[in-house]
């Protein structure tokens, strides 16, 4: 049994949002002192050329659980192929009153309604210039709370330009439900002028900065089907150049008569894997391979992240699943995975 197995049911003692600042302390203190072994991570290296970036697997953690990039470091020992921060907004914000995180162990799932919390966009810059990875990292921008929605995308703009050279890619996150309104962005005209502003700024900075830094858009799981093929059409039209799919879900079907199971906030963990999965396959579809797919949502064994590259990703991220597998599960994961490059 590897150390994070006889650590888990300690930690799932305290409060999430305690034991989960704690397991990042832990973890620096285990790199540090050269211990990370001890977790059961694995480094396995089987490259994806995607975006013009070569990923050394195609396994990602995905944002949130590093927010400020503070554990960048620690985070990269565990043998991820990839790397995202974030949410980060311009200015700094304390998200929603505390409790706002949850586990529900029964249904391998968590309940999170952290609303962006964050140190703001400079912190996590500092961070990233002082850490020593150098491997791909995605930084996740968002809005700021109090900015109004008709405002919202020059907040984004905010974090593209200040992001963009120290990211490896940035990634749009306008599907979090726990920031008021925001899941409108991917709605009607409201997400069609927030990507052409995007790609104008994204064609200036990339000669401002002679280099091409790639934009993905973070979606929800939420989507109809009507509402993932026009965001699919946008994407295409407006160049992005890739979409992660998918953030967390608002919907409780899974959860019913659970006593946390009406908390407000977004549900990931195995309950989103099915609707995630369902929003893979129908982007894989109407991409028809023109952009990447990132997966993200319920992934807790390897037969899950195979599942969502048979659905069309090209790219897996977890977060859920190291909460309840801990660091064994990248290894699990990436030795089922085989090797590919595109």
């Amino acid at each position: 049994m590897n150390a994070y197995a006889l650590l888990r049911p300690l930690l799932f003692q305290l409060d999430a949002e305690t034991a989960h600042e704690l397991t990042l302390k832990l973890l620096d203190l285990t790199v540090e002192t050269r211990l990370a072994g001890l977790l059961g991570a694995a480094r396995i290296e089987k490259p994806v050329k995607l975006m013009g970036l070569t990923f050394d697997n195609p396994l990602g953690l995905a944002a949130g659980l590093d927010k400020n990039g503070d554990h960048i470091d620690a985070l990269a020992a565990l043998g991820f192929g990839f790397i995202e921060i974030g949410t980060v907004t311009p200015r700094p914000q304390p998200g929603n009153p505390k409790p706002r995180l949850f586990r529900l162990p029964e249904h391998q799932a968590i309940i999170n309604r952290m609303g962006f919390n964050n140190l703001g966009i400079d912190h996590l810059l500092k961070q990233v210039e002082h850490c020593r990875y150098r491997g791909v990292l995605g930084i996740n921008i968002g809005k700021n709370a109090d900015t109004p929605l008709e405002n919202a995308a020059d907040d984004y703009l905010i974090g593209l330009r200040k992001s963009y050279a120290a990211a490896s890619y940035v990634t749009i996150n306008i599907s979090s439900p726990n920031t008021k309104n925001l899941r409108q962005l991917q709605q009607g005209d409201d997400i069609r002028r927030l990507l052409e502003a995007l790609k104008q700024e994204q064609s200036a900075l990339a000669k401002q900065h002679g280099k091409y830094t790639p934009i993905v858009v973070k979606i929800a799981p939420d989507l109809t089907e009507d509402e993932v093929r026009h965001i699919a059409s946008l994407l295409i039209d407006f160049g992005m150049d890739g979409v992660i799919a998918t953030n967390t879900t608002l919907t409780r079907d899974q959860v019913q008569g659970h006593p946390l199971g009406q908390e407000a906030g977004g549900l990931s963990g195995a309950p989103v894997k099915a609707a995630s999965t369902r929003i893979v396959k129908q982007l894989a579809t109407e991409l028809n391979d023109r952009l990447p797919i990132i997966a993200v949502g319920g992934i807790l064994c390897a037969d899950d992240a195979q599942e969502k590259l048979a659905a069309g990703a090209s790219l897996v991220q977890i977060y859920s699943g190291l909460i309840y597998r801990g660091p064994a599960l990248i290894g699990e994961i990436l030795r089922s995975v085989p090797e590919v490059s595109g």
